[in-house]
Formats: C-alpha cells, sequence, structure tokens
C-alpha cells in the first residue's frame, strides 16, 4: 500500500521516492492505492474508497444487498427524521418521502436531509 508524496505518482511506478509507503496519513477517500502484477504481465492499480464522492453513483439504482442492509437503512433514517421532526416541533405527515431521501442520497452518497 502506498500514498502519493507527489501529484501523479501512482502512474509512476519507477519514480524517484514520490509513492510513500503506507496508507495515506489523513486516510481520505481515493488516497491510498496498492498495485501489483498479474502472471500475464498486466499491470494493476489499486484505489481505496471510503466514502463514494457526490455524483458517483445513480442515485435511479438504489438498491440494498440483503434485507438486513435495507433494515439498517430505514433505522438511521428513522433516527435521523426523530431530529427533524424534534427541529420542527411537529409531527411530519409526509414522512415517508422524507425516509425516501434520505435513504436513497445516503446510498449515493450525497448530503442528507434535515
Amino acid at each position: 500500500m502506498f500514498h502519493e508524496g507527489a501529484a501523479g505518482a501512482r502512474f509512476r511506478p519507477g519514480g524517484a521516492g514520490d509513492r510513500v509507503s503506507g496508507p495515506a496519513p489523513d486516510h481520505r477517500s481515493y488516497g491510498s492505492f496498492a498495485s501489483f502484477g498479474d502472471p500475464d504481465g498486466n499491470g494493476w492499480l489499486l484505489q481505496e474508497v471510503t466514502a463514494r464522492l457526490p455524483g458517483r453513483v445513480d442515485p435511479a439504482e438504489t438498491s440494498f444487498a440483503s434485507p438486513a442492509a435495507l433494515a439498517g437503512a430505514l433505522r438511521r433514517a428513522a433516527a435521523a427524521h426523530g431530529k427533524h421532526e424534534e427541529r420542527n416541533g411537529a409531527a411530519d405527515p409526509n414522512w415517508p418521502d422524507w425516509y425516501a431521501l434520505y435513504m436513497v442520497r445516503e446510498q449515493a452518497g450525497e448530503e442528507l436531509p434535515t
């Protein structure tokens, strides 16, 4: 694993010290890399992604891998929605729309509603 000591170092395997061993110090998403070659002579570069950037996922293709993942998303939306209702001082009759917006934005890595 390495991180870039200079911009573009990920593309220069023989660079003069431009690749720094270990993960990016701030552990930011898209900041750490690993590279290797396979037996067929292909070179591979892997990039660590810990949080999706906005626009990297099509929100129209929102899906959950399991019932447990969907249940977890519903619980997170319920907790956030409770805070939303506390701030507004009233029950929200449109809670299904709010939950749906929250869950789609969360999965797409976009800003969450408040």
